[in-house]
């Protein structure tokens, strides 16, 4: 079997957790490795293997809970996986139970894993530049402390996301974070005569550090490396069929 890639934070330091990319898995075609999105037209049972294999490089033995995103910032708290057909819609988990892996599903929005290990709550957040401008991670934040988790002990890891060089949005996306704040044109670029680019992790970053909360940003770019990553724009750019999802996951050991 090939080696399943996991890409760990050091801000989130002995707690289990990874960001995963497209290595070690047994899906084929354009969706070859490790994808384990049940909303891609992929074979059911690949996906099932995948996501087995996912789970026993994170935390063998753990339970896989996941949720139907939504490009939201609504958050639940987590007991027990649910079945797939009955999973909440939103965007960002957190839990205090142990052998739970929280896990989110990407292939260009930013996950966000979180975890203060003094309280024992871990959370874990899908931002896409909607659920991010929303406030899913400050939602997810203000969840943790819910249940005993300190701000200022939360510590937070971005994962593999797409980069600012790929990410090319219009002028409305663009006015749209302005007329938020004049201060989010840091987090865009433009070339004389062309679109603006947007930085979406460098955003996350930034709302992750005025909630007050200290964060790493893996710098892993989807779009720009098909060999590691998945990625839903550049399957769009490439005229693909459908596109392979990356699980990132967190956890509360046992002990």
């Amino acid at each position: 079997m090939t080696d399943v890639d996991v890409y760990r934070a050091e801000k989130l330091g002995r707690v289990p957790h990874g960001f995963l990319g497209r290595r070690g898995g047994v899906s084929s075609g354009e969706l070859s490795g490790l994808n384990v999105g049940y909303g891609s037209n992929d074979d059911r049972n690949a996906i099932d293997e995948n996501r087995r294999r996912a789970v026993d490089a994170l935390l063998p033995g753990a339970a896989l809970a996941t949720v139907h995103q939504v490009h939201s910032a609504e958050v639940v708290y987590v007991e027990r996986p649910w079945a797939h057909s009955d999973r909440p819609r939103a965007d960002a988990m957190v839990t205090d139970r142990p052998n739970l892996l929280l896990g989110i599903l990407t292939a260009d929005c930013a996950p966000v894993l979180f975890a203060d290990a003094e309280a024992g709550v871990v959370g874990a957040a899908h931002a896409g530049w909607r659920g991010a401008f929303g406030g899913v991670t400050e939602a997810t934040i203000a969840a943790m402390e819910g249940l005993g988790a300190a701000r200022d002990r939360i510590r937070a890891a971005i994962g593999p996301a797409i980069a600012q060089p790929s990410y090319e949005v219009d002028d409305a996306f663009y006015r749209r974070f302005i007329e938020a704040s004049t201060e989010n044109e840091r987090f865009f670029t433009r070339n004389p005569g062309a679109k603006p680019h947007f930085d979406l992790p460098a955003y996350v970053q930034s709302r992750l550090r005025s909630a007050g909360v200290r964060a790493e940003n893996l710098s892993l770019d989807t779009y720009a490396d098909p060999d590691r990553f998945y990625s839903f724009r550049r399957a769009t750019h490439l005229g693909e069929a459908d596109y392979g999802r990356h699980l990132s996951a967190i956890a509360l050991p046992t002990s």
